[in-house]
C-alpha cells in the first residue's frame, strides 16, 4: 500500500511499533578524556539501568500490541535496530543512540508525505536509520520523504528559566525551552487534523522548526501552535484527537482558557483520573536509574535517567478507528470515560512505558482509510 495518514483516528491500515533492544543514552565529554576504559565502564553502567528482565518484559509487551493490531487487520512493520548502542561522532559532541522504540517521535506523516525531524536530543541524531529499511519498501510505490536539517546542536542550546516566583528568594516554577538559532522539534510535538496541525511550543521543538514545518507542507495546511497547555515534551499525553470534533484533554494541564483555538468548535473531554505509575516503578527509578545517573554524571557523561515520563504517559493511547482505542490496562478510569463515550476501550499490557514511552509514542502509522480534509473551519 501506498503510505496514506492524515489523521489519528481513520480506520487504521498499516503501521511500524518500535523495538525493546537497547541500553541508555549516553553524551560523552568533548576532551580527550574519553578513554577505552571509560567507554567500557560507562557502557556496563548503562546496562545496570537497563537489566535483561526490563528488555524482556517490554519485548513481551510490544510483541502483544503488535498481535492486537494483527487481529484488527493491521500489517505492521517492526525497525531495524543494529545502528542502536553504537558510539558516533559529529564535528560537535559525541554519544551513542539507546533504542528505536519510539517510532513517532521522529517521524510525522502527513498524507503521503513522512518528515524526519531534526531532534534536540544528541543521541537521537541517527535513530531515523531504524526505519530506512521500511520506507526503502514504501518508496517502490511512491512517496514524498522529507528529512529535516541536522542541527549542530553545539553549546548550551537548552534555556532554563523560571515563573511566577513568589519573592526574590523564589525562582518560581522551573522550565526548559529551546533556543531559536536552530530548527529543532520532534515530530511527536505535533497533532494532526487534516489540513489543520497543532504543534507544542516546548523543550522538545521550537517556533524556528513550526515555522520551518509550515513551509514544507505549504499553503494547503496550517500549522498551528501553542505554549500554553504543557511546557515539557511532545503533545500526546495532553491532547489526542478521537473522532472528528472530539478531542481528549490532559484537564491537569489544559483549562477552557487555555484550551487552543483550533479546538474551539470540538466536543472536548476534560480527563482528570489518570492511574500513577506503579509503586515498583518508582522504586526501580530511585534505586537503580538514579543511583547511575548519578555514577555516569560523576564521568561526565550525560544521560536522561534522572527522570522518568509523568503519569500522564497513561493518556498516551492510539486509534484503530473513530470507535476504537487501545490502551494501557492499568487506566480503568479511562476506559469507563471512553465507553461513555461510545469508544471501545481495548485494553493490553504496558508496564513500562514510564521509562521508554506510552503506546501513540511506540507506534507509527503510515496507512489510514483516510483523505484530505478539514474539522476545524
Amino acid at each position: 500500500m501506498k503510505i496514506n495518514s492524515h489523521n489519528e483516528w481513520d480506520k487504521l491500515r498499516e503501521i511500524i511499533v518500535g523495538r525493546a533492544e537497547g541500553q541508555t543514552c549516553l553524551t560523552y565529554p568533548e576532551s580527550e578524556t574519553l578513554t577505552e576504559e571509560l567507554l567500557e565502564k560507562s557502557t556496563k553502567l548503562a546496562r545496570e539501568a537497563f537489566p535483561q528482565w526490563l528488555v524482556d518484559e517490554i519485548r513481551e509487551d510490544l510483541d502483544g500490541l503488535s498481535k492486537t493490531l494483527e487481529s484488527f487487520g493491521v500489517k505492521v512493520h517492526r525497525p531495524d535496530t543494529s545502528h542502536i548502542n553504537k558510539r558516533f561522532e559529529t564535528p560537535f559532541f559525541r554519544a551513542s543512540g539507546d533504542h528505536v522504540y519510539d517510532v513517532r517521535d521522529l517521524h510525522l506523516v502527513v498524507g503521503n508525505t513522512v518528515i524526519e525531524s531534526p531532534s534536540q536530543e544528541q543521541h537521537r541524531y541517527f535513530e531515523a536509520m531504524g526505519l530506512y529499511d521500511i520506507w526503502y519498501e514504501y518508496f517502490k510505490e511512491g512517496f514524498r520523504w522529507i528529512c529535516g536539517p541536522k542541527p549542530k546542536l553545539k553549546g548550551d542550546y537548552m534555556i532554563t528559566y523560571y515563573e511566577n516566583g513568589k519573592n526574590q528568594y523564589d525562582d518560581g516554577q522551573k522550565f526548559i525551552k529551546l533556543k531559536e538559532n536552530e530548527i529543532l522539534f520532534e515530530a511527536a510535538n505535533t497533532v494532526r487534523m487534516g489540513k489543520d496541525l497543532l504543534y507544542l511550543v516546548s523543550r522538545s521543538g521550537n517556533e524556528l522548526g513550526a515555522k520551518w514545518l509550515q513551509s514544507i507542507l505549504g499553503d494547503e495546511y496550517r500549522v498551528h501552535t501553542t505554549d500554553k497547555i504543557y511546557r515539557s515534551s511532545h503533545i500526546d499525553s495532553t491532547a489526542l484527537c478521537l473522532r472528528p470534533g472530539l478531542v481528549l484533554l490532559n484537564g491537569e494541564r489544559v483549562t477552557p482558557d487555555t484550551c487552543p483555538k483550533v479546538f474551539d468548535k470540538w466536543d472536548k473531554i476534560y480527563f482528570h483520573d489518570i492511574v500513577p505509575a506503579p509503586e515498583k516503578t518508582i522504586e526501580f527509578q530511585n534505586k537503580i536509574r538514579k543511583v547511575v545517573y548519578q555514577k555516569l554524571a560523576a564521568l561526565n557523561i550525560k544521560t536522561g535517567l534522572d527522570s522518568i515520563s509523568s503519569d500522564w504517559i497513561g493518556m498516551n493511547i492510539l486509534s484503530v478507528d473513530p470507535n476504537t482505542v487501545i490502551l494501557d490496562k492499568r487506566q480503568v478510569p479511562m476506559i469507563k470515560m471512553l465507553e461513555k463515550h461510545g469508544i471501545t476501550p481495548v485494553p493490553i499490557s504496558f508496564r513500562h512505558s514510564y521509562f521508554m514511552g506510552g503506546i501513540h509514542c511506540s507506534t507509527l502509522d503510515t496507512v489510514r482509510d483516510s483523505k484530505l480534509e478539514s474539522y476545524c473551519d
